[in-house]
């Protein structure tokens, strides 16, 4: 009786014991031993976050906005970024998510029911506290050092509990990981518009060691009136005349820039393999990437065969496969924006370091782009429903795929707030 009872016992326990090696535990940020960006914590225990909650603070500049619709917008933004966020979500339907967003504030700053400013002096509808810059004539006309102002900090309404009367400063609440990220809504039109995605970004050494004292741009561009804090920051703008789609396409192209800027150089080495940013040295191209090709359009005879015009000449490239494609093109795309192109094409985009083909090396299969049309309903305009699709191919959380030095890859998602 003993024997058995014993053995009955040992089952139960390896049984729990691998199911819980099968279930990772779920490991948050923010939490309470971290929540600002750029933490220690973040860094030492990147590998072992399942889930990333980020607390993002909404402004609303757009007159032709209610706060209602705003935050209907910025709600189905979040949902399409969480998709986005399932490793293979496409083909798993059990795949969980890692990146979900939650709303520290929505801030409305509109002027309605109207804008008190004569007819001429209005910015196409958005409100007189848009931090325009003065006297303003053409490019950029977005002030970004005005949002961690004494001015905007009344604005945000975060008291703080030490100074009776004041209120928390940008720059404060991204300290104390109150804020994350920040996103506003603005109209876009002929007097100009603020970058799609900006970042000033911590800078680190290959062993993901903070590199004391230095900093850089990390956005789809870059304003040099945004501060450093001592803490990486993400500010985007949301068109309001726009879908999900769209300013999925501006995070996405944050993606591109923290690679392009080279704030964290293990990021950059696999982000440059996955999204075409090698062409040069893999196929032998002129320019290191399709955004370099100019209007010349490519194209797919055979799927695995690329025709294109490298630097002027007629280029033809045998046994081509893509890997992940970027934000503008994906792997059968001819052109910028290109989302129907029926050929096929070879890739590697979901086998992507998963080494499970011939000779160890990732398996290529014809893809189309079927493959991401069924993300149309969720993010419909500009690149979106490719750019889910897309992103739902990057290293998750203890996903399968191996680094060049046979290890687990690291997952992309944290770096975003390094």
């Amino acid at each position: 009786m003993k024997r058995i009872l014993l053995t009955i016992v040992c089952v139960g326990i390896c049984e729990a014991a691998f199911g819980a090696a099968k279930q990772p535990k779920q490991v948050v940020w923010p939490n309470a031993s971290s929540k600002a960006n750029s933490s220690e914590w973040l860094i030492k225990n990147h590998d072992k976050i399942t889930l990333l909650q980020p607390r993002v603070l909404v402004l609303n500049f757009s007159n032709n906005q209610t706060r209602e619709q705003g935050l209907a917008k910025v709600n189905r933004i979040i949902e399409a970024v969480r998709e986005s966020s399932r490793y293979h979500g496409y083909k798993n339907p059990k795949a969980p998510v890692t990146l979900d967003y939650k709303i520290a504030k929505f801030v409305d700053l509109a002027d309605r029911p109207a804008d008190p400013r004569p007819e001429g002096e209005r910015f196409e509808g958005n409100s007189t506290k848009y931090p325009r810059v003065p006297n303003w004539k053409r490019g950029i006309n977005f002030s970004y050092a005005r949002l961690f102002s004494d001015e905007f900090a009344e604005y945000y309404g975060w008291k703080d509990p030490k100074k009776p009367g004041r209120y928390l400063t940008l720059k404060e609440l991204v300290n104390q990981g109150i804020v994350n990220e920040v996103w506003f809504l603005a109209l876009q039109g002929n007097y100009g518009a603020p970058f799609e995605s900006v970042e000033v970004k911590q800078v680190y050494d290959e062993n993901f060691k903070k590199v004391p004292g230095k900093w850089t741009q990390a956005g789809n561009g870059g304003s040099p009136e945004q501060p450093w804090i001592g803490r990486s920051l993400r500010i985007g703008f949301i068109n309001s005349d726009r879908g999900p789609g769209c300013f999925l396409e501006s995070l996405s192209h944050s993606f591109e820039g923290m690679a392009h800027y080279n704030p964290i150089p293990y990021f950059r080495k696999y982000f440059y393999e996955f999204a075409g940013f090698d062409l040069n040295t893999r196929w032998g191209l002129k320019s290191n990437s399709l955004y370099g090709h100019g209007d010349d359009p490519v194209d797919y005879p055979k799927p695995d065969v690329m025709t294109l015009k490298n630097d002027g000449q007629p280029m033809t490239i045998e046994n081509f496969y893509a890997i992940g494609g970027n934000v503008h093109y994906n792997p059968s795309g001819r052109r910028d924006y290109d989302l129907d192109n029926p050929q096929p094409v070879m890739s590697t985009i979901e086998n992507y370091r998963l080494f499970n083909g011939p000779d160890g090396k990732d398996k290529k299969e014809l893809w189309t782009v079927a493959k991401f049309k069924k993300y149309n309903p969720l993010a419909d305009d500009c690149m979106g429903p490719w750019l889910v699709y897309w992103r739902q191919n990057m290293p998750g959380p203890h996903s399968p795929m191996k680094d060049d030095n046979g290890k687990p890859m690291k997952c992309w998602w944290p770096f975003l707030f390094y």
